[in-house]
């Protein structure tokens, strides 16, 4: 159902034989011989040849290569690669790969095709997959170029998985320092509060910006003025994906406020296959001025408007987004945006190597500079006491000097799995630079980009959508999610102190189970992340270009 949207049929031709070439020995490998070693085990005769060549350990390595999957939907494949960063990453490969024609365009019509039908397959992106999907009867592998990019992979998910092992060794050493919590005596803050509250959908305008803001509020039905919650929703969802936890936080007496951004609206972004960017520019300033906006409407309804008056508290605000609405948050926290660090890491050089493609999308945020923005303009609103920011985009648009400017307490989480924001260097590096004294970093070990998304509008949701978009294990993410924003918002919006002992390892080790787990650790450091066996962090620090894969 996905492919004709995009213009692609299912190939009725496949790859039946790949060819390479390595120093003086020649390749000449059948996909159906690798496919059966792959799943099976079984090397026939075509393999035999050149077993060789190779120790049983590398054989061992390229089955597991060929078997497994990037955790990523067909959706977020086929609308990234009809962008300029995602036709970028294709003329990359492209680059190894070679069929009889030996015409760059078609050859990365070609690999794109590929890659979206591979994707849309039963047992996801994988290296087998794309073999099987690439329209060609033959390919021509740069082994050289292949094997160079095999080992970038390999180092940076090494790399990534080091890393959350010491938040995971962090968080042990955390819990053994705390009180044993037991869950059984505390209220159960996965569950729904006692409040009930009422939907009103609100529509804005701003007229200097020309955006139209469709906005979505929950009101508690509590006497004194309810402080208020924002969230910010990710590129490709809208305030129906986040109701689940708009609600959760509403029944506990919070006022909670879903901005719908204008120019996040999936279904056109999905079917427009022009090659328009992933965000534009403007979005990194437009998003959080939306909230700046819709904060300023709601003051003044909250004055005047009936169905608010009074009800509001509007003076003690707290923000939570996920992926680009986690940038907006940190961003309306405090930080800075870091035109300095954009421009060390966004040279032609080092765009060429980088597999992080977060990157690529930071990197949008250059051209804010050409157009006469204020270098020093701030973002923050004084009015936001917390922040809680989900897999969001930090490494190169805030970086160090952006993320320290943040002095109100934070909260950021991340996925094992996030082959978009990728853990390592968005979340868990950035991590280590806060410098405000109540921070709190939460990993979802076995979760993807995805899994915090809620079920949308059936209306609103692109073809494939919403269980091709939803990561792994959503349910379990999203009682994570209501039973850490709570307490957190509670403690440092509402003021209420009875729940700051939710905030600590022992409650977050009290609540993980298999399969999606969590570790929440309160500090973390260079050093703690160099004492992990095999981890080195200025190697860490220095591999930001490349993104972890599973």
């Amino acid at each position: 159902m996905l492919l004709p949207t995009f213009g692609i049929s299912d190939p009725v031709m496949a790859a039946e034989r790949i060819y390479g070439s390595y120093s003086a020995l020649k390749l000449s490998i059948s996909v159906t011989s690798l496919e059966n070693y792959a799943k099976n085990g079984v090397i026939d005769d075509n393999l035999a040849v050149y077993q060789r060549y190779l120790p049983p350990k590398q054989l061992e390595e390229l089955r597991r290569i060929l078997l497994t999957p990037v955790k990523v939907s067909p959706v977020v494949v086929s609308q990234f690669l009809y962008t300029p960063q995602g036709e970028f990453l294709l003329r990359r490969l492209a680059e190894t790969i070679k069929t009889k024609t030996h015409q760059p365009q078609q050859e990365f019509q070609t690999l794109r095709s590929a890659f979206i039908s591979a994707s849309a397959e039963p047992g996801g992106l994988t290296l087998l997959n794309l073999l099987r999907k690439y329209p060609s009867s033959s390919i021509n592998l740069d082994l050289v170029q292949s094997l160079g990019i095999a080992a970038d992979l390999k180092k940076i998910v090494n790399e990534t998985s080091q890393a959350i092992a010491a938040v995971t060794e962090k968080s042990k050493i955390e819990v053994a320092s705390q009180k044993p919590v037991n869950v059984s005596q505390l209220p159960d803050l996965r569950q729904q509060g006692k409040f009930k509250s009422q939907k009103y959908t609100l529509k804005f305008f701003d007229l200097k910006r020309k955006r139209r803001l469709l906005t979505d509020l929950y009101l508690p039905n509590i006497q004194s003025p309810a402080p208020v919650i924002v969230i910010s929703h990710g590129l490709g969802t809208d305030s129906s994906n986040f109701r689940y936890l708009a609600a959760h936080l509403a029944s506990y007496g919070f006022a909670v406020v879903v901005p719908n951004h204008s120019t996040s609206d999936t279904k056109r972004s999905l079917t427009n296959r022009q090659a328009n960017k992933v965000v534009q520019s403007d979005e990194f300033t437009d998003r959080p001025l939306d909230v700046k906006y819709i904060l300023d409407q709601l003051e003044k309804a909250n004055q005047s408007d009936s169905r608010f008056k009074g009800k509001l508290n509007l003076e003690q605000v707290g923000i939570f987004g996920q992926s680009l609405g986690g940038y907006t948050a940190l961003a309306l926290a405090g930080a800075q945006i870091n035109f300095e660090q954009l421009q060390k890491d966004c040279h032609s050089e080092v765009l060429q190597n980088t597999w992080n493609m977060s990157l690529l999308l930071q990197c949008q945020a250059l051209t804010l500079s050409n157009k006469q923005f204020d270098k020093n303009h701030n973002l923050r609103d004084e009015r936001v006491k917390a922040a809680i920011a989900v897999n969001p985009i930090t490494s190169s648009i805030f970086g160090k000097a952006g993320l320290s400017q943040i002095q109100i307490p934070v909260m950021v989480v991340g996925s094992s799995d996030d082959t978009v924001a990728p853990a390592l260097f968005e979340q868990i590096l950035p991590f280590s630079w806060f410098t405000n004294s109540h921070k709190y970093l939460v990993m979802l070990v076995g979760a993807t980009h995805f899994s915090t998304i809620g079920d949308g509008n059936s209306a609103n949701q692109p073809i494939g959508s919403p269980s091709q978009v939803i990561g792994d294990h959503p349910a379990q993410a999203r009682r994570y999610m209501n039973a850490l924003s709570l307490p957190f918002f509670q403690t440092y919006v509402a003021g209420s102190s009875q729940y700051f002992p939710y905030l600590n390892a022992a409650y977050a080790k009290a609540i993980s189970s298999q399969p999606l787990s969590l570790s929440f650790v309160q500090s973390l450091n260079s050093t703690e992340l160099a004492q992990t066996p095999d981890t080195d962090v200025k190697g860490a620090k220095s591999s930001k270009k490349f993104f972890p894969t599973p």
